[in-house]
């Protein structure tokens, strides 16, 4: 037995003169955390000052924000960039894309480093512990949005959704498969299918599985490269698993007939990951030992 979507309203917060969208609150929360995580962490690293956390935090906003909107755009909008290049821009519509936003946040980080004199890397194994609580907030805003919603699944799991942004592509999909009229339920005015709730699996899994095991690698000292190279065993691993349950991108056939965008994307990730902790522990240059 499947349950519908909440249905959130999208203004989290309004205030006449201000509204505050959920989305937005997410980012807020998100970067508040970075920064009091990364705050927390100068504790143990006397390399690392609060003033340099807040110039930190700044350069991997913008590397966030700019990089997540151009990679989506670039990636899994190209089409509509050309149509209308304003597009770029209509960020309220939302649209932000993981694997655009990392690189935005590796070209910050070396920004950073070299304005710091530091090592890149020394910079990306600091800051890498605090990311995943921004991930957890970004898919919550995603779920709260009802949008990146999973795919269709009859596996008679309870905590299935019916999800009402979704009616669209249920409707196709039923006009394609009539079969599927068999587990479809009429929920308000629409006709919907029983989906995995993706935004939540991969909230667990790249925000609080993916922070509990880097908090805890990063909490003594380890080679340089190391911290860096976890984060991206571990979240390419675990946004390679979720995308299993995660509806594909809207024009995009599956690659071998199983494997999604995401998917594809993520493995250069993996695979550079275990590269980087091989070279971690064999160059072995520790930046740091505890007091």
């Amino acid at each position: 037995m499947a349950i519908t979507h909440p249905q959130f309203d999208p203004v989290a917060l309004d205030l006449g003169f201000l509204q505050v969208h959920w989305y937005g609150l997410m980012y807020l929360l998100a970067f508040a955390f970075a920064y009091g995580l990364a705050w927390y962490r100068t504790k143990q690293r006397h390399d690392f000052t609060a003033e340099m956390v807040s110039d930190l935090v700044f350069f991997g906003a913008m590397g966030v924000i700019l990089g997540g909107r151009i990679g989506y755009v670039i990636l899994y909008n190209f089409s509509e960039f050309l149509a209308n290049p304003l597009y770029l821009f209509k960020v309220w519509e939302g649209g932000m894309a993981f694997h655009g936003g990392f690189v935005g946040v590796m070209v910050a980080m070396f920004l950073f480093a070299k304005k710091y004199k530091k090592s890149a890397f020394t910079v990306l194994d600091f800051i890498a512990p605090c990311v995943p609580t921004g991930l957890l907030f970004g898919r919550l805003g995603n779920f709260i949005n009802g949008e990146l919603w999973g795919r269709v699944s009859d596996g008679g799991y309870g905590h299935l959704m019916y999800f009402p942004q979704a009616a669209g592509a249920d409707y196709e999909l039923l006009q394609h498969t009539p079969a599927l009229q068999a587990i479809a339920a009429q929920v308000g005015d629409y006709l919907l299918l029983p989906r995995h709730p993706s935004q939540l699996y991969q909230a667990l899994t790249e925000g609080v599985l993916l922070f509990v095991l880097l908090w805890w690698f990063s909490s003594k000292p380890r080679p340089r490269y190391a911290v860096s190279a976890l984060f991206l065993l571990g979240y390419g691993c675990s946004r390679f698993t979720t995308e299993f349950f995660r509806q594909p991108d809207v024009g995009y056939e599956l690659i071998f007939g199983w494997m999604s965008k995401g998917q594809l994307f993520s493995l250069p990730m993996i695979i550079f990951g275990v590269i980087l902790m091989i070279v971690a522990y064999k160059k072995n240059i520790y930046d740091w030992q505890k007091a």
